[in-house]
C-alpha cells in the first residue's frame, strides 16, 4: 500500500516519510506503520485494492469529509500542507478520494475506473453530495481520467515544496457533483 500510496502523491509521500524515519528505519517502514494504523485518513480501514494473479495492482483510500466545513487553524501546519489543507476545507459534504494509484504496468485497464465507480457508490451510501480530489497540475493522465469521469475543477492553490522535488506549480481540486 505505501508504494501506491507514494505512486498516487508523486513522491511527496516518500519525500515525508523520509523525514519521519528514525534510527534503522527506512521510509517505507514509515508508511507501512502509517498504513496500519487503525484510524486517520492513510489507514487500511479506508483501503480498497485491486489484485491481479493475487498480486496487489491497485489502491484507493478515501473517506467522508464533514458536512459543514471545520474551523482549520492554518498557523500550525506545516506551510506544505497549508494549500492540500485549503482544498480539501472546500469539498465539505464529499467523499474524498486521498489516494487513486495502478501501478504503471496496470494502467489504461480499467483499475482506477472500477475504483472510482466503488467510490461513487460508497458517496451514495453515505449520502454524501459528492465526491472530491486534488491532484497535480502536471499529472495530465489522472486530470483526464477524472475529468472523462464527470469531475470538474473548483479551485487551485500554488503548490509548496520546500525540497521536495517536483515539476508542478499547483494543486488543483476536481469535484463530481452525483
Amino acid at each position: 500500500m505505501a508504494k501506491l500510496v507514494d505512486i498516487a502523491g508523486e513522491g511527496l509521500p516518500f519525500y515525508l516519510w523520509t523525514g519521519m524515519a528514525s534510527d534503522g528505519q527506512s521510509p517505507w517502514d514509515v508508511g507501512q506503520e502509517r498504513a496500519r494504523r487503525e484510524s486517520g485518513g492513510f489507514s487500511y480501514r479506508n483501503t480498497i485494492v485491486r489484485e491481479y494473479s493475487g498480486q496487489v495492482v491497485a489502491s484507493l483510500v478515501g473517506y467522508s469529509l464533514d458536512d459543514e466545513p471545520q474551523p482549520t487553524d492554518y498557523s500550525n501546519m506545516p506551510p506544505m500542507f497549508v494549500p492540500l489543507q485549503e482544498l480539501e476545507d472546500m469539498a465539505p459534504g464529499t467523499w474524498y478520494v486521498n489516494v487513486l494509484a495502478t501501478f504503471s504496468e496496470f494502467r489504461g485497464k480499467g483499475y482506477g475506473s472500477e475504483l472510482l465507480s466503488l467510490a461513487e457508490a460508497i458517496a451514495r451510501e453515505c449520502a454524501k453530495r459528492g465526491l472530491s480530489i486534488i491532484v497535480a497540475d502536471t499529472n495530465t493522465r489522472a486530470r483526464s481520467l477524472y475529468e472523462r469521469l464527470g469531475y470538474r475543477e473548483q479551485a487551485q492553490r500554488p503548490m509548496v515544496k520546500e525540497k521536495w522535488q517536483h515539476p508542478g506549480e499547483n494543486w488543483i481540486l476536481l469535484l463530481k457533483k452525483i
